[in-house]
């Protein structure tokens, strides 16, 4: 069996029924459980526009996950770099580690997360292409080493939390392995080509003054119940969900009961399935089997995984499961 950290990517998803405030209250309670169980991070990922999602503003989520914990590591999952000016994630960041030293992480993504009318609101430039991405990677994280010395970030010089760059294919694996920073793969929604970028990232890697040799996460779709006939009811409203934003029909996640009783075409059934095949369901120990096969075949430094189901219980069951078949230990 595999012994690698575990961890937490975390949408503040907001089911049927729910609202914005709801879904972060549970964010917030979470973290907590989390914690108390073992996981190494929990991270938040950055998403505009859309109904099922209200983590839009990583930065101001973080800080307030991170005040509500006490040793749990927590960052972005990631801040869409293309977004945002460097020099204000830098500082926004820079304050995050030093409110809370050692415990931050910002993760880096290089699509803009979003349409690209939002995008442009959201950096008010003409140019929003992410063909500057690698000089924006540099960029940012010469503020905090001092490799850019004007303007000045503040906090900056000082406050590195931990650097990750995230991708869904070769290019960000090639670049993380360049620019010598662990590197995250987003397998829950690519994962033909996980082995393939694990495996750029590794040939590309040259050692910096921040990482020595090559560290790999591979984050993963998982929902885990007490019977895999249960764990398959829970998750009919995620493949739901992934459908409807396939085909740009936003809302809220619905419920299992909505999910059970909507009826796929059989085009629809074919992209759910496709979906249904990067997640890891099941009972406990057909979950920890699906974990340790993904850990073995890609070489993972560490598994994050993600757990969108409608209902707050049935998420921290799901978690309290797979911590209980991986053999998380909590800390202290």
């Amino acid at each position: 069996m595999v012994d690698v950290p575990l961890s937490v990517l975390e949408l503040a998803t907001v089911a049927e029924g729910s609202s914005a405030a709801g879904a972060l209250a549970e964010a917030t309670a979470l973290a907590g459980h989390l914690e108390r169980l073992g996981y190494h991070r929990i991270w938040v990922a950055e998403h505009h526009g859309m109904p099922a999602v209200a983590s839009s503003a990583p930065a101001v989520l973080v800080a307030h996950l991170a005040a509500a914990t006490s040793s749990i590591r927590v960052g972005s999952g990631g801040v869409m770099l293309p977004n945002h000016a460097p020099l204000v994630i830098a500082e926004q960041f820079g304050t995050l580690e030093a409110l809370h030293p050692g415990r931050i992480d910002l993760g880096l993504g290089r699509a803009p997360g979003t349409d690209h009318h939002t995008a442009r609101a959201l950096r008010r430039a003409a140019d929003l292409g992410a063909e500057h991405f690698p000089e924006d990677v540099v960029e940012l994280v010469g503020y905090f080493t001092g490799a850019v010395e004007r303007p000045r970030a503040m906090p900056g010089l000082g406050y590195l939390p931990e650097v990750w760059l995230l991708g869904s294919s070769l290019f960000s694996a090639q670049l993380a392995g360049l620019l010598g920073l662990p590197f995250s793969f987003a397998h829950h929604f690519s994962p033909r080509f996980t082995e393939p970028a694990l495996e750029r990232y590794r040939e590309s890697f040259r050692p910096s003054a921040v990482l020595a040799e090559p560290r790999a996460m591979v984050a993963v779709a998982v929902v885990c119940a007490p019977s895999e006939e249960e764990a398959r009811w829970v998750v009919g409203p995620a493949l739901l969900s992934a459908l409807q934003l396939r085909t740009n029909r936003f809302g809220p996640l619905p419920s299992p009961e909505t999910a059970a009783a909507y009826r796929y075409t059989s085009e629809e059934r074919a992209v759910v399935e496709e979906v249904a095949a990067t997640y890891v369901v099941g009972d406990p120990a057909s979950v920890r089997a699906g974990l340790d096969d993904l850990a073995v075949r890609t070489g993972a430094d560490e598994l994050m995984v993600t757990t969108r189901v409608h209902g707050y219980a049935d998420r921290l069951r799901s978690f309290e499961l797979v911590a209980g078949a991986w053999g998380l230990k909590p800390p202290g």
